[in-house]
């Protein structure tokens, strides 16, 4: 080819597409592809805009809520998310980040800051009565400790309604006429109605209850407690029939400037103890406190205290014990039923295989409770059918209701070591198998020289991941024994098979001895501490054993 004729292909080569479809503008060129894309980018960017809208709106409104509320850290921090979030997808370019950020900021909210929150959580006394600031406790307190003022006069009480919120409607004995509840303090109204003995029984804006709509709501009623001002010290109006209602002051009262409270009774004075609660000399305290932060006194706590030493190292010993027998129950039995169910020449393999994979699809906390019903030594299946009448405590003998657990957890584990044993089998070349039975090998030998050992260096790891599973296994205890049965030698609500995770529940949830997060809290680092540790000596030995097969 000439110089020319290259010439004159490179020019036509230059007014086509690049795939040689077409003249650029025509039908099929490049400019008709840049007019598809410029009109997918328009909707796009409408979509983009509407949705981004929606977020914002959102955002505002918890935005004002955070500022009313005067919660200055988070509303820095949701302010700066929300800008970070328009920079993100109002500017050109950065489609990574687009993709990424909605994964981040789940990431952050509900992993990393639950993270955080919970080692912070760890540091403090928060829990029963340990749940605001200094100032929430004191008014607290003046609210709860009251009584009835003696010779108070009595109020003609009316029960009113609006926005699905009960008031009280008071008219004092001289007449004046005042409206509140328990999160609004009274306020004087005018231009009630009353009706032939005085009483004020309406007020615009507000619906009257009728006498068969309060005693319908009698308990909401008389829980309604309506401060007389914005000083709790001032007492509460409160109401025993809905007719008439009475004045109450705190049996404590505050001294501001020496940070005490006296009982008005028996004159004990209550000092600020340094531990997020009002105590007298004699060690007794008050029941409301505040939170503060304690150091490491939960994690020393969770060592020394008599109520949950004993029970907590036999908690913890049947927690490893529980994990790694689970562990290895599932993988040995599941690696029997995938060699098994692996033969080329079996009939009906497919069939087979879906029956050993059923357990696997009902949810575990389901199978817990159908499981316990079996188990029941009363009225239990096992007991009642099988065993013709008998009384086995499989749930309320402590060693019984261990091996029960166990049992009732290798039926749920086993098919997922089955299916992953089954793959990794099949992934394993039959050259190997051959050459080993030609040289003289036997089954047993072909498994245990050169199976076993390749299937571990690819199941390793899940079963370090199954053994973390294992060791936080909440639903298949809590839903078949609850923990139990309980152990004898504590107050708390602390049984034999019981793990760390059901012992984290029970401790800040308030099963026994009221709730406790700052302690649960403490077991929660030490149960990850445990799971780490634990997991990166295995991955070690894993890496080791890689090193050795290959």
């Amino acid at each position: 080819m000439t110089d020319t004729e290259l010439r004159q292909a490179a020019g036509a080569a230059s007014a086509t597409d690049p795939d040689g479809s077409g003249p650029a503008g025509r039908p099929g060129g490049p400019g008709a592809g840049r007019r598809r894309f410029g009109a997918d980018t328009t909707k796009g960017t409408v979509a983009k805009i509407v949705l981004l809208g929606l977020v914002d709106a959102l955002a505002v409104y918890v935005l004002m809520m955070l500022f009313l509320s005067e919660s200055w850290g988070a509303l820095a921090v949701s302010s700066a998310v929300v800008l970070v979030i328009n920079w993100i997808y109002l500017r050109k370019g950065g489609l990574p980040a687009k993709y990424l950020a909605p994964g981040v900021l789940f990431l952050l909210v509900f992993q990393v800051f639950v993270v955080l929150f919970s080692g912070y959580i760890a540091f403090t006394n928060y829990g029963d009565g340990h749940n605001s600031t200094k100032d929430d406790a004191i008014a607290a307190i003046q609210l709860t400790a009251q009584k009835r003022v003696p010779d108070s006069p009595a109020y003609k009480a009316a029960v009113l309604a609006k926005d699905n919120s009960f008031y009280l409607l008071f008219t004092d004995p001289q007449g004046k006429v005042s409206i509140g509840t328990t999160q609004a303090p009274l306020e004087e109204v005018s231009g009630a109605g009353k009706d032939s003995t005085g009483k004020a029984n309406a007020v615009d804006g507000y619906r009257t209850l009728t006498f068969q709509e309060i005693v319908a709501n009698q308990q909401s009623i008389l829980a309604i407690t309506v401060p007389v001002s914005a000083d709790p010290a001032d007492g509460t109006l409160r109401t025993a029939d809905g007719s008439n209602a009475y004045q109450f002051k705190p049996a404590l009262t505050y001294d501001a400037a020496a940070d005490t409270f006296t009982d008005t009774d028996t004159g004990v004075l209550y000092r600020d103890n340094g531990k997020g609660a009002f105590a007298a000399d004699n060690g007794e305290t008050l029941t409301t406190g505040w939170k503060i932060e304690v150091g490491m006194d939960n994690f020393v706590r969770a060592f020394t205290d008599p109520s949950l030493r004993g029970p907590l190292l036999g908690v913890i010993l049947w927690t490893f014990t529980f994990a790694i027998a689970s562990v290895a129950l599932t993988f040995a039995m599941g690696l029997f039923l995938a060699i098994t169910f692996n033969r080329e020449d079996l009939r009906g393999k497919k069939v087979y295989r879906i029956l050993m994979i059923l357990p696997y699809a009902f949810p575990a906390f389901l199978s817990g409770l159908v499981w316990s019903g079996i188990l029941n030594p009363q009225f239990g299946w096992l007991n009642q059918t099988l065993l013709g009448g008998a009384t086995i405590g499989w749930l309320t003998d402590p060693l019984l209701a261990k091996i029960s657990v166990l049992v009732v957890n290798l039926w749920l584990g086993f098919p997922y070591m089955f299916l992953v044993c089954t793959g990794a089998l099949q992934s394993l070349p039959t050259e190997l198998d051959e050459a080993a039975r030609m040289d003289g090998a036997g089954p047993w030998r072909v498994f245990r020289s050169i199976k076993l050992p390749l299937l571990l260096v690819s199941i390793a790891p899940l079963l370090i991941s199954s053994f973390a599973f294992n060791f936080n296994n909440f639903n298949v205890i809590f839903m078949l024994t609850g923990g139990g049965p309980r152990f004898a030698d504590t107050d708390r609500d602390i049984g034999a098979t019981d793990i760390l995770i059901t012992l984290v529940y029970k401790v800040a949830f308030g099963q026994g001895t009221g709730r406790d997060y700052g302690l649960a809290s403490a077991l929660a680092i030490i149960i990850f501490i445990i799971v780490a540790t634990v997991s990166a000596i295995s991955f070690k030995q894993t890496k080791a054993l890689e090193d050795v097969n290959s």
